[in-house]
């Protein structure tokens, strides 16, 4: 048996998808606004100052300023997984809206193989990064 759908109006289901995106805006905005590629804005990664090893989100912030600035090819540079992330979350928050405004709650059912793939995929990219050969993928 299906869950209940939502009650109330269209706007009333579409409030938290509506202020999530707010959220989301304004942290961009930020980001665009406030350079990181200067130094002194923005705390370091800890695991890049003490180890010299890139994590999965290093370059992260420099890969949102490019991708609020339109320069795709420096985003995907800075940190390619971070503009998969962008384009992942941009394709569930619109699913979430259609099916809020249909009554519809928001079902993301990922398998354990969906999991084991993304998980596995963060992995691999995380130690080509920090390989030789990976400096493609230095932020």
């Amino acid at each position: 048996m299906a869950p209940p759908a939502p009650r109330g109006t269209v706007l009333g289901r579409l409030a938290v998808p509506a202020g999530i995106l707010a959220a989301v805006a304004g942290a961009f905005a930020y980001v665009g606004a406030v350079d990181p590629n200067e130094p002194g804005h923005y705390p370091v990664c800890p695991l890049l100052r003490y180890t010299g090893l890139y994590c999965p989100g290093c370059g992260g912030l420099r890969s949102a300023h490019a991708f609020v600035h339109g320069d795709l090819s420096a985003a995907l540079h800075d940190n390619a997984m971070a503009v998969v992330a962008y384009l992942g979350f941009a394709a569930v928050w619109t699913v979430w809206v259609v099916r809020a405004a249909r009554g519809r709650p928001l079902r993301v059912d990922l398998a354990p193989v969906g999991l084991w793939t993304l998980g596995v995929s963060l992995l691999v990219f995380t130690v080509v990064r920090n390989l030789p050969f990976g400096g493609w993928l230095h932020p």
